[in-house]
């Protein structure tokens, strides 16, 4: 099994229109992938791909630490417009914190809180995410490689649409207590297209948080 078993399909134009509608992104509660992630917790060291917003001085960001065994590549430009670039960064954050969330075996994790508007779908799907690897006894292990991403600002420039591909094809599922990692072939089941909204916020500037995401399986527009 893969970790993104409560994923639902849809188009980036699905995911533009939520900004003007400030609709909820759906999750279907579907099992159907084939893999799940994991990854030992022990030997912690940096993830080696550090958000560029982490840099950020009035905003005091969660930490997350990542085993040595799992990492996340971001492969993209920085957009050369500040916002669209603190939307992307924290968008990445935001996926990434559901993944220390996992490695934490912790459901109620503060990281995906942090990068997630509060009572939003979003972060209902994260901790749902993080809460079936700790009800499996999983953990993540390998390497995910995002890619394309996209921006598009909206309105007043307060809230934007994010998109990118992943790539998870060397990304595998680890059992906690055996550290048995859990390889299956490559398939097109490996790849995903994300499309998340984002909005700014109030609280604090330069931080933006994650309303609703959308991820379309078996997305073979993002192979290589």
């Amino acid at each position: 099994m893969k970790r993104r078993t409560l994923l639902v399909a849809a188009s980036f134009a699905a995911t533009a229109a939520l900004l003007l509608t400030a609709c909820g992104s759906g999750d279907d509660g579907s099992n159907n992938s084939d893999k799940i992630a994991g990854a030992d917790t022990g030997n912690a060291s940096p993830s080696t791909s550090p958000s560029t917003s982490e840099n950020t001085p009035d905003i005091k960001r969660p930490k997350m630490v990542f085993p040595s065994d799992f990492t996340m590549e971001f492969d993209r430009a920085v957009p050369s417009d500040a916002k669209q670039a603190a939307a992307l960064t924290d968008a990445e954050n935001f996926v990434r914190a559901i993944n220390y969330g996992i490695v934490r075996q912790d459901a109620e994790d503060a990281g995906y809180k942090f990068y997630s508007t509060p009572g939003g779908s979003a972060q209902a799907y994260a901790k749902k995410q993080i809460q079936q690897y700790v009800d499996g006894g999983w953990t993540i292990t390998g390497v995910q490689r995002y890619t394309r991403a996209k921006v598009e600002m909206a309105g007043d420039g307060s809230r934007a649409s994010v998109s990118f591909c992943d790539d998870d094809s060397k990304f595998y599922g680890k059992e906690v207590k055996t550290k048995k990692i859990l390889k299956t072939e490559p398939s097109d089941k490996d790849y995903y297209f994300f499309d998340i909204v984002m909005t700014a916020s109030q609280e604090a500037k330069g931080l933006w948080t994650t309303d609703t995401i959308e991820v379309q399986k078996e997305a073979t527009q993002c192979k290589a």
